[in-house]
């Protein structure tokens, strides 16, 4: 999108000013501020009026409509300039077969026609430029698909897509150092920030770690169903030391949906995020 300049921050019908503006008719000294109070264009002084937070993510007024796509949930929520939930968040099972199809339509079917200017997705996999590039816990057919444009196509808005992962570490970290966000779903997301800058499509989930299994296959939800909550528990406690020694990160954040089975004690920096930051680091993808 373009950079805002001054014709875009004009007031429809309201002519361009042309030249040095004219010179007051009244004569008299102008008052300075000490003698002439501040005045808001409502008619209350400053100092009657509550100050409002400064906009995080530019584009002032705009509406972001945040979607988080996983393997068993399609969530939506509006959210605000300032990238506070501005209704409720919508939910629906992952249709099988996940095809882009069936999750485009599960997604028109919970948009909202009207009330947003802009669309952000995560989306549980490998994201370049809006366009996927794997999908291991959907289904094959979305390698290649265009699915910011689809987005945008559906919408008549436009749209950012990154890995989910990504998206609920933009709604979370502090911007200091290295933070890392893993999430424990259907599979397992890995994102990583560097004084808040985001290295993309980071796939910790798929490398190897014991016993010839992977990150996900250890810890994913197939594992957790296979071994028990007791014994997952463990698992993820011998996942969370070996990353704290390999990334050294100053905030590890644990999210995702079975973030909330979690039952065992975790060092300091290790954090656990609400599912709901999966949204609402959407309208962060704008900044």
């Amino acid at each position: 999108m373009s950079n805002t300049n001054d014709q875009d921050r004009l007031v429809a019908g309201e002519p361009k000013p042309e030249g040095p503006a004219a010179a007051p008719a009244t004569a008299g000294p102008t008052p300075t501020p000490k003698e002439d109070e501040a005045v808001t264009a409502g008619g209350a002084p400053e100092d009657d009026k509550k100050s409002e937070p400064p906009l995080r993510f530019g584009m002032q007024g705009r509406r972001t409509l945040a979607i988080d796509i996983g393997g068993t949930g399609i969530k939506l929520m509006l959210l605000d300039e300032h990238g506070k939930p501005a209704g409720e968040r919508l939910r629906e099972e992952t249709p099988q077969p996940a095809t882009p199809e069936a999750i485009l339509h599960i997604i028109s079917q919970l948009a909202p026609t009207d009330g947003y200017e802009r669309v952000s997705a995560g989306f549980p996999g490998v994201v370049v430029e809006g366009v996927i590039h794997s999908a291991p816990n959907l289904h094959p057919s979305w390698a290649g698909f265009d699915l910011a444009g689809a987005l945008t196509t559906m919408t008549g808005k436009p749209a950012r897509v990154i890995n989910d992962a990504g998206m609920q570490g933009e709604g979370i970290i502090d911007g200091h150092g290295v933070e890392m966000v893993i999430t424990l779903g259907t599979g397992m997301g890995c994102a990583i920030f560097v004084d808040g800058k985001y290295v993309p499509n980071v796939e910790l989930a798929h490398h190897p770690l014991r016993k010839r299994k992977t990150y996900e296959e250890y810890i994913g939800n197939a594992a957790r169903k296979s071994v028990g909550d007791k014994r997952w528990n463990r698992r993820v406690a011998r996942v969370v030391a070996q990353i704290l020694k390999t990334f050294n990160p100053r905030v590890l954040y644990l999210g995702g949906g079975n973030s909330r089975k979690l039952d065992i004690e975790l060092p300091p920096s290790v954090r656990i995020s609400e599912n709901i930051a999966g949204l609402l680091g959407g309208a962060a993808l704008w900044k």
